[in-house]
């Protein structure tokens, strides 16, 4: 798809709007910095354990007529349950972020429908009222860059043995099935 994404805008907890208008021809960088009550509505929104840490660094610049493009890295610590023991994992997520975004009215300047090869660049995204959400870009890669699977240093799952009644789960709902059948 060439035309630019619409979709419902994602609802952030964290809000860090910047203007088109206050974008100057030469580029503006932006440094955020999310604050205690910000990073503990995002952490229960990812369901992390906690978010001791989330800052992100912009370099704006305009792109074409009335968009802009944002360069720039999301770094954060987050502390997650680990999948094995469920004890506290902290780590480190830092992901670069490389997007474009457009006015709505830009939009009709693109093609409707003609298919790209693979390599091609994603398509811009929308301008909300004349400015993008850095609070709710840096948000979604966060989100994108947790670990979906964390686990303690030197933590290992063992599984079950094959004849320990633990390898088969079902096992006691079949017992329990079996003794209510022969009454």
């Amino acid at each position: 798809m060439t035309q630019a994404t619409k979709r419902t805008p994602f609802k952030s907890p964290w809000t860090v709007p910047v203007a088109l208008a206050d974008v100057p021809e030469d580029g503006r960088h932006i440094d955020v910095s999310a604050d205690e009550a910000t990073r503990a509505a995002i952490a229960k929104l990812a369901g992390l354990v906690a978010l001791p840490r989330l800052e992100a660094s912009f370099d704006l610049t305009r792109h074409g007529r009335d968009g802009l493009h944002a360069l720039g890295q999301v770094v954060a610590t987050v502390v997650q349950s680990c999948v094995v023991s469920l004890e506290p994992v902290e780590e480190q997520v830092e992901e670069a972020v490389d997007l474009s975004f457009t006015s709505e009215a830009e939009t009709g300047d693109l093609p409707k429908s003609t298919s790209q090869p693979v390599e091609a660049h994603d398509p811009p995204e929308l301008l909300r009222n004349g400015a993008v959400d850095l609070g709710a870009v840096a948000t979604e890669f966060l989100v994108l860059g947790i670990n979906p699977y964390p686990r303690k240093d030197g933590v290992v799952f063992e599984a079950p043995a094959a004849g320990d009644p633990g390898h088969r789960p079902f096992a006691a709902l079949a017992a329990l099935k079996k003794g209510k059948s022969s009454k």
